[in-house]
């Protein structure tokens, strides 16, 4: 006859027992025998009980327990029952901590789970984990991920385990959330042009996470590579140099860095100034001449300029050198012009000072009048030339006979001042008005007659 141990708990808490029954067929006038097996590699060894008549015993104790009947009249000794397994929770605690504790984690980022058992630090403790995939060596208190995937999100507890048949209550439980992509910090400026002799503050941040440090790129040209200028710096820094800046974060040992961010490109306002000059300066200008707006950069001798203008007016024309000209001006160039200098692509003057453009859809005229129309015999008489409307610049062509011929030089008139020539000679006079380079002219005002008069009063 076989004994059978059932037991009526197969785990027991810290303090408590679990009382483990004998039974067998023909149980008259038997005692009982009880084994326990401390680990899977001892030997059994017989418990102590204080009543052998009684099926029944109390342990306190995790182990692999078995159990026996025998009496000596007549002789029986019945086979050992199967073993019965009970695990003793020990009082110890066992806690899980994530290092680093980051509330949001990134495809991969190096993470440690650590358990830690409280008051743990005697005893010889292997450790057992969950989920079941973490099949890690049983000893170690550290499950590490050196480069964690989506794959690896989840819960995870943790127990200790003294021996085979005694252990901790399972540890708190940590949620590890994978995201599958890097993430791409946000690169802010409060300010995209530098003021002369100030700064402008660059901000990069990751959203949703913690714990990151700053790495800052500059770019000088189109044309150049993105050199290092911060490493591992706080998230904003202030710059005082025009270029296209980007930044990327940095966490964790060995470092995990983000992507890089979006660039952001930061003017440089140089104390330069620019200042506009128009050539010729005349107030009124009218349609057809032209023009040119000077752009000057002072104390800029000694750099290679480029050159941006700006104008209200409805002209698309946009040089990159120091000169705006109009060859033939029209109302549409009539508007405000500002210019600046270029130092190179991140780096500029202010704007100038605007100068505003007013072309005359006017035709200007020439006026002829003479202070006589005849010649008294040896004299002369004045005539003046002017333009309406009245504007400055101009300059006074006279002609006798058709308007095609050359115009008059000293011999012919006395050039009286600006405007006016006395002449002695008759003839139909013309004259116009113009300005410039290349000269500009008015129409020709309608022609005056002057007589010539003999000694005997004769007209010619």
């Amino acid at each position: 006859t076989s004994g059978h141990t059932d037991s009526r708990q197969d785990n027991h808490t810290t303090g408590g027992s679990v009382t483990l029954t004998c039974s067998v067929e023909d149980p008259a006038g038997l005692k009982y025998e009880w084994f326990r097996q401390t680990s899977d590699t001892s030997r059994k060894t017989p418990l102590q009980v204080e009543n052998f008549d009684d099926s029944h015993t109390v342990i306190t104790h995790g182990g692999r327990y078995t159990c026996r009947g025998w009496r000596r009249e007549p002789e029986v000794l019945t086979p050992e029952s199967d073993p019965v397994t009970i695990q003793e929770t020990v009082s110890n605690r066992a806690s899980l901590t994530l290092q680093p504790n980051w509330p949001q984690i990134f495809s991969g980022e190096k993470i440690t789970l650590r358990c830690e058992i409280d008051g743990g630090g005697d005893t010889q403790w292997t450790y057992e984990w969950k989920p079941d995939k973490l099949n890690i060596p049983p000893r170690h208190s550290e499950y590490r991920i050196n480069s964690v995937t989506r794959s690896h999100s989840g819960e995870y507890r943790c127990k200790g385990r003294k021996d085979s048949y005694s252990s901790t209550e399972w540890s708190n439980v940590i949620r590890l959330n994978v995201s599958p992509n890097k993430p791409k910090p946000t690169l802010t400026a409060h300010n995209a042009i530098i003021p002369v002799g100030g700064t402008v503050t660059l901000t990069c941040s990751v959203r949703g996470s913690a714990d990151w440090k700053y790495y800052w790129f500059k770019r000088t040209s189109d044309s150049s590579v993105a050199q290092p200028i911060r490493d591992g710096v706080p998230d904003s820094i202030s710059v005082s140099q025009g270029g296209l800046y980007h930044c990327r974060g940095g966490r964790g040992d060995p470092l995990f860095f983000t992507e890089n961010s979006d660039k952001v490109t930061i003017q440089e306002t140089v104390s330069n100034r620019a200042s506009l000059t128009l050539q010729p300066n005349w107030p009124q200008i009218f349609r057809g001449e032209t023009i040119t707006i000077r752009c000057e950069i002072d104390g800029g001798r000694d750099s290679h300029w480029t050159y941006e203008w700006t104008t209200t007016s409805s002209n698309t024309q946009s040089p990159t050198h120091s000169e705006y000209r109009i060859i033939s001006a029209t109302v549409s160039n009539s508007g405000e012009y500002r210019c600046k200098g270029r130092k190179d692509s991140y780096s500029s003057t202010e704007w100038s000072e605007a100068i505003t453009l007013t072309v005359s859809s006017q035709t200007p005229k020439a006026q002829l009048r003479a202070d006589d129309t005849d010649i008294p015999v040896g004299g002369s008489v004045t005539l003046t030339c002017s333009v309406n409307p009245s504007s400055s610049g101009w300059k006074y062509f006279w002609y006798r006979g058709k308007k095609t011929s050359e115009p008059l030089t000293t011999p012919d008139v006395v050039f009286l001042s600006t405007g006016q020539i006395r002449v002695s000679q008759g003839g139909l006079y013309w004259c116009r008005g113009g300005r410039g380079d290349p000269v500009y002219y008015t129409d020709y005002r309608d022609p005056i007659s002057i007589n010539t008069i003999s000694e005997s009063g004769i007209c010619f």
